[in-house]
């Protein structure tokens, strides 16, 4: 048919170039048999007679509707072009303007967060009363210079350069911020090289003071008190007792030539394979783990730091939900200058959530679109599980949506589970990412767990890593050479991993029960004082609203409590170490022995009373503008958990108020002055 109709097509082009139509080359003969008459109605007789006589053709109709199709669809196509092409000049278009903008908002976050540094050092040499001179505000400094030296944007240089500065300054902002002498840059440091002295800087007041003014029952009782620093204080006699026993035996004493040669990079392949068992056996795995699958570092930092260097390139980003475990963001920025993007959790119980601070694909999702909008390129989703500071346990089904989530925009997931064994309440369940079924996205789904938390160990540094992703492996184990674990090392961990009888009978068991015990005293003492808190069940932190002990509810004045206990020789951490959206939040560390939590908890006492008759004689001057924020609540999972009230005038007297009078009169009697912590003991 089409043949057909191409001939017929070639046929009538012919005819039609030689001034022909196909009618009347057919009837030229008949024409020529016709004697002309002369006169107008007969040539239009003719011409009547002869159309009469036409035969219509079907095949020219098919081909008409041919030609006339073809022609639509080439204007079509034509017109499909030129909208696309305007399409690709709109994003092209869009895109600059995204980029300029994001670069506007990086250069305002600087100068906006060199501002609050500023006052930041202003009201701390206001509150020594301007006689520290490390405190002093450099004369005539401009730090949104220092942050371009620093950063290398200086000049006519790459205005896309390295986001050092934003985060060096974000993380600035953490607890205890205070760069040492003056904040001046090292001549002998690269811009690198500075950025991590900031780093160094940041964290390190609190810690410098600590290390300087150590508490010690017999040497030093009116020293600090690290409530700060997350660690296990309360099973050194079990972990101490078990390393050195059997000094005569080989079973934690082994020297032999392997251990003291380089190993492979991935660790020792006995550790390996006791870690992969070690695994199954604790995380429930459904199928026994492959020691391949394991990677050795020296911690659960250095862990961090490496995936972020081989699965996200230099700028890009990784997203976490907030308040976590700060140290995270030394970890990923240092070494690989990877950013995080916030899924910030607050307090308020709204939409989805059912519990204060709880994590949801809702928010993982805005975060995620925010950071997209603003031009920034996400790699990977991080999640805590328990959770730090908050303590929070994710279910089966959290977790499968969040790694659903995840799989959706093809985003890696680091999962943290180094506290996975210090679950201390028999009616909470941990749940593995190994233990599960199936995982949505196995080759982008990495598991990360180390000794120091549930061994109490933090002082050995072991950390390991399980993947099934074989590039993510190598690529990872080519950054242990400088992240090894010694040799004998590795053979104590094996040897303590592998002694499964005593894991279970003695160390767990007692672990449990003493973390239980000093979660226990340090929640009543709380709600004793009145304070809300979070109430779980794992970990070795509470999270502690102390918003009412804020006169204007600012990370200001959250600093200044901050140091009013570290004045008072008791170390915690503020919310803003942990990027908290909401001002006034604290973590406690409970694993600690008896009689340091009481005096710790007597310290942190005084402060919140003192505190209290301050904010009591400023309302007296200005009635009625007090802030209800702080009052507690109770849900069904949460104990003490405030909801935000509406701010009320004096006199509407309720349950808490009268429990609140009663606690304050108890405190101020004689009565606990003549029974004391000791004398019931």
């Amino acid at each position: 048919m089409l043949n057909c109709i191409r001939r017929r097509s070639s046929s009538i082009a012919t005819c039609k170039h030689a001034g022909f139509s196909e009618p009347s080359m057919a009837n030229s003969s008949r024409m020529q048999n016709v004697v002309p008459r002369p006169g107008f109605s007969a040539l239009h007789r003719l011409r009547k007679k002869r159309k009469g006589q036409r035969v219509k053709d079907p095949l020219d109709d098919l081909l008409l509707k041919t030609l006339t199709s073809q022609r639509a669809m080439e204007e079509r196509f034509l017109q499909m072009e030129e909208r696309r092409f305007q399409r690709d000049l709109d994003v092209e278009e869009r895109r600059m303007q995204l980029e300029q903008r994001r670069f506007e908002l990086e250069r305002e976050h600087e100068f906006r967060m060199f501002d609050v540094f500023a006052q930041m050092l202003s009201i701390l040499k206001r509150s020594h009363g301007g006689a520290s001179p490390s405190l002093a505000m450099p004369r005539g400094l401009d730090f949104s210079q220092t942050l371009s030296e620093l950063t290398g944007r200086v000049g006519g240089g790459d205005q896309r350069g390295p986001r050092a500065g934003r985060l060096a300054v974000s993380r600035g902002d953490t607890c205890g911020f205070c760069p040492p002498e003056g904040f001046r840059r090292s001549p002998y440091l690269s811009a690198r090289g500075n950025v991590a002295n900031i780093f160094r800087g940041s964290d390190e007041e609190g810690y410098k003071a600590y290390h300087a003014d150590k508490y010690d029952e017999d040497t030093n009782p009116n020293g600090i008190i690290n409530f700060g620093t997350s660690e296990n204080k309360l099973c050194f006699d079990l972990m101490s007792k078990r390393l050195k026993e059997q000094l005569t035996q080989t079973d934690m004493n082994l020297m032999e030539p392997l251990l003291l040669q380089y190993p492979d990079w991935k660790g020792h392949m006995f550790l390996r394979e006791e870690v992969a068992r070690f695994l199954t056996y604790y995380c429930k795995a459904p199928a026994p783990l492959k020691a391949e699958n394991v990677i050795v570092l020296n911690g659960c930092g250095s862990l961090f730091s490496a995936l972020a260097t081989v699965l996200c390139d230099p700028g890009e980003a990784v997203l976490i939900a907030t308040p976590f475990y700060g140290g995270i963001t030394q970890s990923v920025f240092l070494y690989g200058n990877v950013k995080l993007v916030y899924a910030y959790l607050d307090s308020k119980i709204t939409g989805t959530s059912t519990r204060p601070f709880q994590l949801t694909v809702e928010k993982l999702e805005k975060a995620l679109q925010d950071a997209q909008a603003e031009g920034e390129t996400v790699r990977a989703l991080i999640l805590l599980n328990p959770q730090n500071p908050l303590g929070d346990i994710y279910s089966l089904s959290e977790l499968r949506d969040y790694l659903e989530f995840a799989k959706r925009h093809e985003l890696h997931v680091i999962v943290d589970e180094i506290y996975m064994l210090s679950v201390f309440d028999e009616s909470a369940t941990f749940h593995s990412v190994l233990g599960m079924d199936r995982l949505p996205d196995p080759q982008r789904t990495h598991v990360m767990w180390g000794i120091s938390k549930d061994f109490a160990v933090s002082g050995i540094r072991f950390g390991t890593l399980y993947t099934e992703n074989q590039d993510v492996a190598n690529a990872v184990a080519s950054l242990c050479y400088f992240h090894g674990v010694c040799g004998p090392v590795q053979h104590k961990v094996a040897q303590l991993l592998r002694d499964r009888e005593w894991i279970n009978q003695v160390y767990l068991r007692a672990n449990r029960a003493r973390l239980k015990a000093a979660h226990t005293y340090v929640t009543d003492e709380l709600k004793t004082l009145g304070v809300p808190f979070l109430n779980r069940n794992a970990g070795f932190f509470v999270w502690i609203d102390f918003r009412k002990y804020l006169r204007t509810g600012t990370f200001e004045e959250e600093m200044l409590l901050w140091r009013r206990f570290l004045d008072n020789k008791v170390l915690l951490s503020c919310g803003k170490a942990f990027e908290c959206s909401e001002p006034g939040w604290f973590r406690i560390i409970f694993a600690d022995k008896t009689h340091r939590l009481q005096l710790g908890m007597q310290r942190i006492r005084k402060v919140l009373e003192e505190r209290e008759q301050e904010i009591l004689s400023e309302e007296k001057e200005q009635p009625c503008q007090s802030d209800q924020d702080g009052k507690a609540d109770s849900t069904d999972e949460v104990i003490f958990v405030s909801r935000h009230q509406e701010s009320s005038c004096a006199g509407s007297s309720n349950l808490s108020d009268l429990i609140g009078l009663l606690q304050q009169q108890m405190r101020s009697s004689d009565w606990l002055q003549k029974n004391t912590a000791e004398q019931l003991a």
